[in-house]
């Protein structure tokens, strides 16, 4: 049987033998097929689903999407399921812009705060003998 074994799988894909070893664990890559000395044998296949794992982590998306996308990535899945995903995977990134924005414009505010007001707001958060007892 001709393919790679996980060593090798580690040094095409920058992974180390752990990762691919906890891919394997999590389900996010099926476990590879075993040559008679009991080797793990790692067809070409698994290139291809390593590039997709690290552009969709890439892209933002968790171990455990990864994992159930590629569940569901088959002969059978159809195109417009696919494009449901990307479709709620940027409806989802454009909430999180949006709140990094209010956050963004929230520390941007705090800057234009007079210094005296920042000094009482500082002291509140200090311990004091008299809080001490």
């Amino acid at each position: 049987m001709k393919g790679m074994t996980r060593g090798e799988l580690a040094k095409q894909t920058g992974l180390s033998m752990a990762t691919i070893r906890y891919y394997e664990d999590s389900g996010i890559l099926p476990t590879p097929k075993r040559i008679a000395n009991g080797y793990r044998i790692y067809t070409d296949d698994y290139l291809v689903k390593i590039k997709f794992i690290n552009d969709a982590k890439s892209l933002g998306y968790s171990l455990k999407e990864i994992r159930e996308i590629l569940q569901m990535l088959s002969p059978d899945m159809d195109s417009e399921t696919l494009k449901e995903l990307v479709h709620n995977k940027i409806h989802e990134i454009e909430d999180r812009i949006k709140t990094l924005d209010a956050i963004r414009t929230m520390l941007a505010s705090l800057l234009q705060t007079p210094q005296e007001e920042i000094q009482n707001y500082l002291k509140s958060f200090r311990v004091t003998d008299e809080d001490k007892s």
